[in-house]
């Protein structure tokens, strides 16, 4: 294989490659990108067997060929490239020569056999949504996605597509977090997909707002952004009825400005961490919105302005889960729906259903 390239793009590309790339593999060849030069492109694959990233660059191929190099070694050698073109060039004893001007890497390749092929996903149903939507879905929900192994379907995200309306849910047994947007699309249908997938389909996105399609099948979705191809295995398991968790009544509703509810709680929160946690307290009374905290280096309290219909309650929060739903609200004003000190907080827009969010709260001591 011999072929040359921009450094600039070959870089990027390496980059965004490699996030499907196997940090520590029993197979080797999981912990390298695929090269494989044809025509007049260069095709650069990574695949861990659950997630699998691949891309096309314009080349100047000399001689056809494909090659498996190690990711990291790889990018950090073409990062560090004094010119605008790399030449890339291995034999048939996989030994691999990386030129660029004087500068030159010798290394040896592995054999592009051992790379595991990418699954073929058949019959799939395809949808399309601009970049910045799908992108928004995303943000505003893998917050709330579970880490913890103990139901490994709620790792991933719930896309409920029914009547023209695209549901994105996020659940992790404390908080749920939902988003919705119309689609226009006539088919039903329901899957989940792993975080780690959807972490790295919105870095992919970026800012540019492209239309991205989507192909779902049984147990795979590609999703084609830009010049990248994403394939990614889907979960199974039974995902959490969400329409059964949203609590249907409240008794009380607060409107406030979502930034100003942000740095409250970030100056309460100063002094809790991992080995000081302690449950925020807020009190929501006729017009204001009282927070405070007791950890074992101080106290702490802060009072912000809101509008309040309903019962005056008291209730306890993990700071950092608050924190999470308010700052993925990209709305100026929060709505605040409450149904007692022990029923989850629902954070909703004000004037549309566009997303939702479930906090619950915690029991405090003096209850």
């Amino acid at each position: 294989m011999k072929v040359i390239c921009n450094k600039e793009k070959l870089c990027e590309a390496v980059a965004n490659v490699s996030r499907a790339v196997a940090s520590k593999s029993t197979i080797l060849a999981l912990e390298g990108i695929l090269l494989k030069a044809e025509g007049s492109t260069l095709t650069l694959t990574g695949y861990d067997l659950e997630l699998g990233i691949t891309t096309l660059l314009e080349a100047e191929v000399g001689e056809p060929g494909e090659i498996i190099l190690t990711a990291r070694l790889f990018s950090d050698m073409i990062r560090r490239m004094p010119y605008e073109t790399i030449t890339i060039e291995s034999d048939q004893k996989l030994l691999t020569h990386i030129v660029s001007g004087a500068a030159e890497y010798t290394i040896l390749g592995l054999d592009p056999q051992e790379f595991p092929e990418l699954p073929a996903i058949g019959e799939a149903a395809l949808l399309s949504l601009q970049g910045e939507t799908l992108k928004s879905m995303i943000d505003q929900t893998l917050f709330a996605v579970a880490v913890s192994d103990a139901k490994p379907v709620h790792k991933g995200s719930l896309f409920d597509l029914k009547d023209g309306m695209l549901t994105v849910v996020s659940v992790d047994g404390y908080r749920l977090a939902l988003r919705r947007e119309a689609l226009n699309a006539e088919e039903e249908s329901s899957f989940v997909i792993p975080g780690k997938t959807l972490s790295e389909v919105s870095k992919l996105i970026g800012g540019e707002d492209k239309k991205i399609e989507l192909s779902v099948s049984s147990k795979y979705i590609i999703f084609r952004i830009g010049g990248y191809q994403v394939l990614s295995r889907l979960l199974e398991g039974e995902f959490l009825d969400y329409r059964a968790a949203v609590p249907k009544q409240h008794t009380t509703e607060i409107t406030v400005s979502t930034r100003s509810m942000v740095d409250s709680i970030e100056r309460i929160s100063l002094l809790i961490s991992d080995k000081l946690r302690s449950p925020l307290k807020i009190r929501f009374t006729d017009s204001h919105i009282q927070s405070s905290c007791s950890t074992a280096i101080g106290k702490a309290n802060d009072t912000i302005a809101c509008q309040m219909t309903g019962d005056e309650v008291e209730m306890g929060f993990n700071s950092k889960y608050l924190l999470d739903a308010l700052r993925a609200c990209e709305t100026d004003e929060a709505v605040l729906q409450l149904g007692g000190p022990l029923a989850p907080m629902k954070v909703v827009p004000k004037d549309s259903e566009a997303f939702l969010f479930l906090v619950l709260p915690v029991r405090l001591k003096s209850e």
